[in-house]
């Protein structure tokens, strides 16, 4: 009984180990005596003991890597450092164990080399204003170049770029002055438009002025004109009125002598005298006679 119990433990001891449960995320690669055998996916796994064996353990999720800023050389002999941010997946883990000695490094290394052959044909400017052309080119060369390691290559970043430091400073100074001429640029727009919101301000007012005074005078004239015409109505109304009461001559005479009165007590120069003086004579004998007649009564 004892034999057995302990033969029951040990088989315990040899079985437990070799059952494996395998995450969402995890690829395991298993070798049977020494050669592949074959990959396990998630779920509960079984290996034979003795015979196989855990050879390596696969992230299948995707990977970042920052590697370290690189000396690269321009088009135009221009030295800089440039760091850049991998990011891939193992699509295939078989590959990735056995086809490359350590991947990472070998990652690194390509895109060292890669980048540099993407600078050396590229200007100083260039190379500023180019990141995507420099993104998309080493993407596409890396994830060639790892396919036969199992490594899907999903996006590459140049996440830094360091001139040297005069470059640097010459750059500052030209942004600098570029900023201060943009400055000059828009107050100069500034003043001009300016002054020609005063000028046609000012435009604006003299033509307005202009309307109002000759809507001023045009009342004016209108006022007057109407004045003379209510003028001459009374008259004519007046004179109406002396042939309808049947106003003699004589009358109409003494009202015509009663307005030269009124005109030589004004302050007119002139005084226009009636071309029948014959007229202006009998006007004053009867006008003598009718003095007369109103003394007597």
């Amino acid at each position: 009984m004892e034999i057995l119990i302990a033969i029951l433990v040990i088989i315990a001891i040899i079985i437990i180990p070799c059952i494996k449960i395998v995450p969402q995320s995890k690829a395991y690669v298993i070798e049977r005596l020494g050669s592949y055998h074959q990959t396990w996916k998630n779920g509960l796994q079984f290996k034979m003991p003795f015979i196989d064996r855990i050879a390596n353990i696969v992230s299948l999720k995707e990977i970042v890597k920052d590697f370290d800023p690189q000396p690269v050389i321009t088009k135009d002999n221009v030295t800089m450092q440039i760091d850049t941010v991998v990011y891939f997946q193992i699509t295939d883990p078989k590959l990735y164990t056995y086809g490359v000695e350590y991947p990472i490094n070998a990652i690194e290394s390509l895109t060292a080399t890669t980048l540099r052959n993407i600078i050396g044909e590229l200007e100083l400017d260039e190379t500023l204003t180019s990141r995507d052309v420099i993104n998309t080119k080493m993407r596409s060369i890396l994830d060639e170049a790892t396919d036969p390691w199992g490594i899907k290559v999903t996006r590459v970043e140049v996440k830094n770029i360091l001139p040297p430091r005069d470059i640097e400073e010459a750059m500052e100074k030209q942004m600098r002055a570029e900023r201060e001429r943009r400055e000059k640029i828009l107050q100069a727009e500034g003043e001009k438009k300016s002054k020609i919101l005063i000028a046609e301000g000012e435009k604006e007012s003299e033509v307005l002025r202009a309307l109002a005074d000759k809507e001023a005078r045009i009342r004016r004239s209108e006022g007057e004109a109407e004045a003379l015409l209510k003028i001459k109505k009374a008259e004519a109304d007046g004179i109406k009125l002396l042939k309808e009461a049947g106003a003699d001559k004589a009358v109409l005479q003494l009202k015509s002598f009663e307005t030269l009165s009124q005109l030589s007590q004004g302050e007119a120069t002139k005084i226009i005298i009636p071309a029948d003086l014959s007229s202006l004579a009998s006007f004053g004998t009867i006008l003598k006679e009718t003095t007369k007649e109103n003394k007597d009564k």
